[in-house]
């Protein structure tokens, strides 16, 4: 079995994609397995190459601009229940067959159901949530939307799309200054890793965080800021029957937000699990028994009713003062796939990293016992409509 890792795509999260992606391609070829990575670059050119298993490689553009000599296309024609990947150079033509995708992107462009779509166009078994669960989850604004549906705590919010803005910036203003109270988060509805988020204060910098978050995408969330803020994050993985959860992970930072530089980069990154500073990561996280486990069950309804499947992580905004938790973000494709949450809590991450591609070919053997063909006679009959629908030959 040939595992392809996928990584990189054209995302603001495309740095912490290649992180990702080369950590889960050297952990897979530890535990035995064949690994193709496959870097999809900010241009869209798909790159194979061992040399992208090095990170210094990204940080080289001479590297990457000869690595392009290596770029590879999706074989539709013989693509037959895996991905077939092919050079296009005439004397030196190469065939990758992939048996088992990988996908290890962030954000837009591989997080959002887009390239799992392609995956179930090529019948190929995948790792991680599916088209739905993902597509969901990257947009916060319809996941808060759910959560409403569900009767699950979430932060109060409201949302608006660039043409609303654009048509009637005052009565947006006006609205959230009347039903918000401040300070207030100002977020892009589909990027991730705290990139374009500003926590607003006062009304007067309201248009401009408004402005900063249009830059990134085309649907605004406007939501009340915690300010007695416990920032937690659970992983969880499994099938919609057999669900397991990581401990609860408290996370400490030094701005007004839990910010791009806090999650990757102060102190060797929190989110990677790499923070030299033991007191900015807490696990178990210091939560009394009732709120742990309420969190948890709360977690597991969550990945349930947004139907993940494999893994994904839930974030939680935990007010200290009052003592009430409120679901924020989820993430189905964690950074580094969140090992050192998984090694905490007594699970090795080479058992998460065989269990998902379990759970991946069980997805794949379900999905395939259901019908897809229908017999019907409405071509046969067509003749009684076809001039009515202009489909008879000129």
């Amino acid at each position: 079995m040939n595992i392809g890792v996928f990584f990189g795509s054209k995302s603001t999260e495309h740095d912490i994609s290649i992180i990702t992606g080369v950590f889960i391609c050297k952990q897979l070829q530890k535990l035995g397995y064949q690994v193709t990575p496959v870097y999809i670059d900010k241009d869209n050119n798909w790159i194979i190459s061992d040399k992208l298993l090095d990170v210094s490689t990204y940080k080289d553009e001479s590297i990457l601009n000869g690595l392009k000599k290596t770029i590879v296309k999706v074989n539709l024609t013989k693509s037959k229940c895996k991905m077939v990947l092919e050079t296009n150079r005439i004397f030196t033509n190469k065939k990758i067959v992939i048996d088992l995708v990988f996908p290890a992107f962030h954000g837009i462009n591989g997080e959002d159901g887009s390239f799992q779509g392609m995956c179930e166009i090529l019948n190929v078994p995948y790792v991680g949530c599916g088209i739905l669960a993902s597509a969901i989850s990257i947009n916060k604004v319809v996941t808060k939307l759910l959560y409403q549906r569900f009767n699950i705590p979430t932060t109060k919010f409201t949302y608006f799309q660039s043409q609303d803005w654009i048509n009637n910036k005052e009565y947006i203003i006006k609205n959230i200054s009347e039903n918000l109270i401040f300070p207030v988060f100002v977020k892009p509805s589909r990027l991730g890793s705290s990139i374009g988020i500003n926590k607003v204060k006062n009304v007067e910098d309201l248009e401009n965080a408004i402005e900063i978050a249009l830059a990134y995408d085309y649907m605004v969330l406007v939501e009340e800021s915690v300010e007695n803020l416990v920032d937690l994050t659970i992983c969880l993985k499994g099938t919609y029957d057999n669900v397991t959860t990581s401990e609860i992970q408290e996370s400490k930072f030094n701005n007004e937000f839990f910010s791009y530089q806090d999650k990757y980069i102060d102190e060797g990154g929190t989110q990677f699990g790499n923070s030299e500073n033991e007191d900015k990561i807490i696990i178990p996280a210091n939560l009394d028994l009732e709120t742990y486990m309420q969190i948890k069950d709360t977690a597991i309804e969550i990945y349930k009713k947004f139907g993940c499947t494999g893994i994904a992580r839930i974030d939680f905004l935990y007010d200290r003062q009052y003592k009430k938790f409120y679901a924020n973000e989820i993430n189905t494709i964690p950074g580094t796939f969140y090992h050192h949450l998984w090694k905490k809590s007594g699970i090795d991450f080479s058992t998460v990293l065989n269990e998902l591609i379990n759970y991946a070919f069980e997805e794949y053997k379900s999905k395939n016992k259901l019908t897809y063909t229908f017999k019907s006679d409405v071509i046969n009959k067509s003749e009684k409509f076809s001039k009515k629908l202009e489909l008879s030959s000129v």
